[in-house]
């Protein structure tokens, strides 16, 4: 891909955080130092170039869905609570990135007009014009699917070049690197390849859309300091799927 700094045209990114951005190993909830700090390596990354930039977080620091329903809180309510999670942190996450000095709109699919705005299509992509990061909450607005599956959803409506994936690891391997100690890091893989050899990196629903509309994917390590910045700017981390 090339570098955004290096185009002419926008280049306009998703970018996918897990809910454990905003927290340390092994807590939930928020906590303001991981906030801070991821909220700085995304300002400082949107800075580096000619890019418009959307965000989607997932909720899974405060709420699980019907994991965290234990049997008691039926799936749909469980999603639902879930759902809400993502407006917490997006609302958070927002806070922290202007803050930072980058103007940040949260847009959600779930309609909390005090909080936020309504996703609509055209009014986020007036935000991007406008030189605004976008965070879009609320995963799809229904129960039964996941914040991979909303952002490949956001991507393909607002016609994204690239998808973006934040993980706990280095990208995409051959086999799970936690199984398999000698599993290989994959640089890049076309989406009929990684299909083929069954390759997890996002849910089936995400994966078809991002295929149907032909959105890449970036999986790289949100951990890695700098990766955010290098991803962004088109440079080659973690793995392409395409």
């Amino acid at each position: 891909m090339e570098p955004c700094c290096q185009q002419t045209k926008k280049k306009r990114v998703l970018l996918k955080l897990s809910g454990e951005a905003l927290i340390n190993e092994g807590h939930r909830g928020i906590n303001p130092q991981a906030l801070k700090e991821i909220a700085e390596e995304i300002a400082d990354a949107y800075r580096c170039g000619n890019c418009e930039l959307t965000i989607v977080l997932g909720g899974g620091n405060i709420w699980r869905g019907v994991r965290d329903g234990g049997g008691v809180i039926d799936r749909v309510n469980s999603d639902n609570m879930g759902m809400l999670a993502t407006v917490i942190n997006a609302l958070a996450l927002q806070s922290a990135l202007e803050d930072a000095g980058v103007p940040t709109r949260v847009l959600t699919s779930i309609n909390i007009y005090q909080l936020a705005e309504p996703f609509v299509r055209r009014k986020a992509e007036r935000h991007l014009e406008k030189g605004r990061i976008v965070i879009f909450a609320g995963g799809t607005g229904n129960p039964f699917f996941t914040t991979d599956s909303a952002a490949a959803l956001r991507a393909s409506e607002i016609n994204a070049d690239v998808l973006l994936k934040a993980t706990q690891v280095d990208g995409v391997y051959d086999s799970d690197p936690r199984k398999n100690p000698d599993a290989k890091l994959i640089h890049k893989i076309t989406y009929a390849d990684a299909i083929a050899k069954q390759l997890q990196f996002m849910d089936t629903a995400a994966l078809a859309l991002c295929l149907e509309n032909k959105v890449p994917v970036q999986v790289f390590n949100l951990h890695k300091k700098g990766n955010i910045k290098k991803a962004l700017c088109g440079e080659e981390v973690g793995t392409v799927i395409y």
